[in-house]
């Protein structure tokens, strides 16, 4: 695939795997925002588009071929997403919200007057997501596994929106945490949730893409 400027960077990410990791560094939005093209991306980071072309160009692609779901069928694209994705979330979420609300009391009594709106964030997180994924577990991809899909619009379009609420949660927490800029007087808890939630912001990034740009399109059509 040509680094076209004109191409949306939802398609670019689903043909070019391994221009992820660089999107990601950059902060350019592939999931929710993945209709933009990649000249857009770049007028609106204020990056030189040369540059962001030949730093994809160069990435290094993963060592397994990565799987085209543009071409697979789309029960077997439901199945992948609710066990590489859901159930890792069934795992995490959980743990992160007990990692924030230890941090946040064993902290309160120091100026770190963050600690308690990044742990509301956290549980709005877990709550929107497990609400989430239940609708699509037990709604959507049922229906997309029939073969209804086309009749599905109204259902894809919440959870659509639900993706744009968990972008803006995601941002929420990026900004409260610095970038996940570790506080040098950080315990080893404060630490791992730092860690935690940016390597969560990437999992999501990668699920809400696979949905927004390939399962859900594929689906409508």
């Amino acid at each position: 695939m040509t680094l076209d400027p004109t191409t949306p960077v939802g398609r670019l990410v689903v043909h070019l795997p391994h221009a992820m990791p660089v999107l990601e560094r950059h902060r350019i939005d592939y999931c929710c925002g993945g209709g933009r093209t990649l000249s857009e991306v770049c007028q609106r980071a204020g990056l030189d588009l040369a540059t962001l072309q030949a730093e994809i160009e160069a990435a290094h692609p993963v060592e397994e071929p990565a799987v085209d779901w543009d071409g697979r069928p789309l029960a077997e694209l439901c199945d992948h997403i609710v066990a590489r994705y859901h159930r890792s979330l069934d795992e995490a979420l959980p743990r992160l919200v007990g990692l924030a609300r230890k941090v946040a009391a064993v902290h309160r009594d120091k100026t770190e007057a963050r600690l308690p709106i990044l742990l509301d964030l956290v549980e709005r997180l877990h709550q929107e997501l497990a609400e989430h994924m239940l609708r699509e577990e037990e709604v959507v991809f049922p229906w997309i596994r029939g073969g209804r899909g086309e009749s599905a619009g109204a259902p894809i379009r919440v959870l659509t929106e639900d993706h744009l609420e968990v972008a803006d949660l995601l941002q929420g927490l990026r900004a409260v945490t610095h970038d996940y800029k570790v506080p040098e007087e950080a315990c080893g808890s404060w630490r791992a949730l730092w860690t935690g939630l940016e390597a969560l912001e990437h999992e999501l990034h990668a699920h809400i893409h696979l949905e927004n740009n390939v399962l859900f399109p594929r689906a409508l059509s």
